[in-house]
């Protein structure tokens, strides 16, 4: 069995040697990986349902002796049972004596007592599990109290969210609790210099985004490289830095337990391109040269020169060849190459034709930042591959950026699955639980709500045109917050965001613009649109991790009304939309209101879609079945279609890995 110090956490897996531990790589055969999906694919057999009553029934008879218990003897419980779990892991009976000590120094901490479900939810995270509990099952408690049980062993533990902002304000809200228990709290930010990173890494529990993880565990695997062989071997390393050799100690403790919230995002929808630490270099190819692509790229047509697959790769006809080869007869360099030629030609197609200002990047301080299509947040730190960002950057006139040169990188998949015990929270995993499984060993446990929901789901709509949908969702944002009903917008671009909001002030309708750029205060906006008659307008992932709290006499009044302004790739990210409204079993409503030239009808669904454009003919919009059937086609191919970039993406990870054994270098 796995240990962490004399700590066996229930799963036998490897570990390297040494005081800093993670798991090796694994190297699953794909039909083992395969299996692992299709049986996660079959119905759950109810063979937890016994332990789950069984570990709610023992919490609440440990209840009555801590509730008499003082502050003192309490902590000495707590204590007492991490030393137990220290050594004989975390087996139902000693954890609810753990959790029932943990809810008790929360309500005496905090005010708040956790409820059945929420122990649910944190037996099944030290279970190795993904919890699915619906927004506003207050998910933040849920890992404050796993995270409390899991650090009272020894072990370190990181809990993961998906910004610097949710990070912290998380670790704040949960301080008075881990004070209370003895334990010390870190919060990783992105301003922080390595001096500070070590310091906040030492602590008992560490709150940090996942993209901050990845990087400071990649800059420990700088660090070490030229000492360490394949896998990190500590002891070495620690002797080396006693002995005043080695530079400096790395952040990390190890890889121990990984608590990660919204775990379909991090997990999932960021898993599809490796994380890079890298170095700028020198372009030699300068603006000069890029404007001169762009320039001969608008010259082409599409259909003649070029074609664009859905994946978005351009591919160059003959006809381009031929023309590019008497354009730039008379230019030097890399133009009398006909392989440079078309390479250069591409980039400044795709830059052209399949990235958009406002969609996916925005202009800030003269500076491209890539925006994540599925969180709609700004990624200041991550830029497109092999001269792409570069060429995007002339474009738009914007400085332009030297190329990169690759130091270390990281898949999301290789990484989590270096844990000793890795768990997670979200409101949406069972439709992709098939690849939790099969990638990162995940089962997923749905939790049922504190309350029945309330949510009442209105007819979607679909009209013909772009202009008629937003002049309708106009009229349903003014025609619900005028009952006194806050109401979300949700749309899929900053560029669609404004685009309301030009609407709304157009009628001197008052409301709040959320998308990429406002990324830093997006958790205050959504927290304040629960207030009667507010309109919110907000990318459709903006917020996430943060509850909207109905203000006084807003439920009487119906509750939170969402609007959905364009589908999704993804079904999970419209359910977590529409999961804003009726939480807790407050009242609430939600209904999509789209357009037939959507980008999921035209590049996924658009069989169907050109059908229900010839059935239609001039109606304003279409019947809610045959919206229903565009939107299940469309999100099928997507997903579909992004999975097997995820499973390339890990794919060629593995190829690089084996070709990097062969030479001997470090993984």
């Amino acid at each position: 069995m796995a240990k962490i110090g004399a700590l066996t956490v229930g799963r036998a897996i490897e570990v390297n040697n040494g005081v800093y531990l993670e798991r090796r790589d694994s190297n699953d055969p794909i039909a083992e990986e395969w299996l692992r999906g299709f049986f996660a694919r079959l119905p759950t057999l109810r063979v937890h349902r016994n332990r789950i009553a069984n570990i709610v029934l023992a919490t609440h008879k440990a209840e009555p002796s801590v509730q008499a218990m003082s502050d003192g003897e309490l902590l000495g419980r707590f204590q007492a049972c991490g030393r137990i779990m220290h050594k004989t892991g975390f087996r139902d009976q000693n954890l609810a004596q753990s959790m029932a000590a943990v809810r008790e120094a929360s309500f005496r901490s905090l005010g708040m007592r956790h409820h059945d479900v929420q122990i649910i939810g944190g037996w099944a995270l030290l279970q190795g599990w993904v919890a699915e509990m619906a927004t506003g099952e207050g998910k933040t408690l849920v890992a404050a109290l796993s995270a409390s049980a899991a650090a009272s062993t020894g072990a370190a533990v990181h809990v993961v969210t998906v910004n610097d902002y949710l990070a912290e304000r998380d670790a704040d809200q949960n301080a008075p609790l881990f004070k209370f228990l003895g334990l010390s709290v870190g919060i990783i930010k992105g301003d922080m210099d390595l001096t500070q990173r070590r310091v906040q890494y030492a602590c008992d529990v560490v709150y940090v985004s996942n993209k901050e993880l990845v990087f400071d565990y990649l800059k420990d695997r700088i660090a070490a490289r030229g000492v360490l062989s394949s896998h990190i071997k500590l002891q070495a390393l620690a002797h080396m830095q006693d002995s005043g050799t080695a530079q400096a100690p790395l952040l990390l403790r190890g890889l121990h337990v990984a608590i990660v919230d919204e775990a379909d995002s991090v997990l999932i929808d960021e898993a599809r391109t490796p994380l890079i630490i890298s170095e700028t270099l020198p372009d030699d190819m300068g603006p000069g040269l890029y404007n001169q692509a762009l320039e001969f790229s608008r010259r082409m047509v599409r259909g003649r020169h070029f074609e664009i697959a859905a994946d978005r790769q351009v591919w160059l006809n003959p006809q381009a060849d031929i023309d590019l080869a008497e354009w730039s007869s008379d230019l030097p360099g890399v133009w009398t190459s006909a392989v440079w030629r078309n390479e250069l030609i591409q980039k400044a197609l795709s830059a052209l034709h399949c990235f958009h200002l406002n969609q996916h990047y925005i202009l800030a301080e003269n500076k491209i930042q890539i925006v994540d299509e599925f969180t709609g947040r700004v990624m200041p730190d991550r830029s497109w591959e092999r001269g792409l960002h570069q060429m995007i950057e002339a474009k738009e006139n914007a400085e332009i950026t030297g190329q990169r040169k690759t130091l270390s990188q990281m898949t999301y998949q290789r990484f989590f699955r270096r844990y000793l015990l890795l768990c997670g929270m979200t409101g949406t995993a069972k439709e992709i639980s098939a690849e939790l499984k099969s990638t990162y060993d995940l089962q997923v446990l749905r939790i049922p709500t504190h309350k029945p929901p309330q949510r009442i789901r209105l007819p979607d709509s679909c009209y013909a045109t772009d202009a008629l949908r937003w002049q309708a969702v106009l009229a349903r944002a003014v025609e619900v917050s005028r009952r006194g009903r806050p109401v979300l917008v949700g749309t899929r671009s900053v560029e669609a965001s404004e685009k309301l909001s030009t609407l709304l002030q157009q009628q001197n309708i008052a409301h709040t613009v959320l998308n990429a750029r406002q990324d830093k205060s997006e958790a205050e906006a959504v927290a304040q649109g629960g207030e009667a008659g507010r309109i919110t307008v907000a990318t459709n992932m903006a917020g996430r991790g943060t509850d909207i709290k109905l203000a006084l006499g807003v439920n009487e009044s119906g509750g939170l009304h969402v609007i959905l302004t364009e589908f999704h790739e993804s079904s999970r990210v419209d359910r977590q939309l529409f999961g804003r409204s009726a939480r807790q079993g407050n009242a609430g409503s939600a209904e999509a209101v789209v357009a037939m030239d959507d980008e999921l009808f035209t590049r996924f669904a658009w069989p169907l879609n050109r059908l229900a454009r010839r059935w239609s003919g001039q109606k304003a919009s279409l019947p809610v079945w045959l919206v229903r059937g565009m939107v299940k086609l469309g999100q099928s191919r997507a997903e579909r279609h992004n999975r097997h970039i995820r499973l390339d993406t890990v794919k060629q990870d593995k190829k690089r890995l084996e070709a990097m054994g062969f030479t001997g270098r470090q993984t």
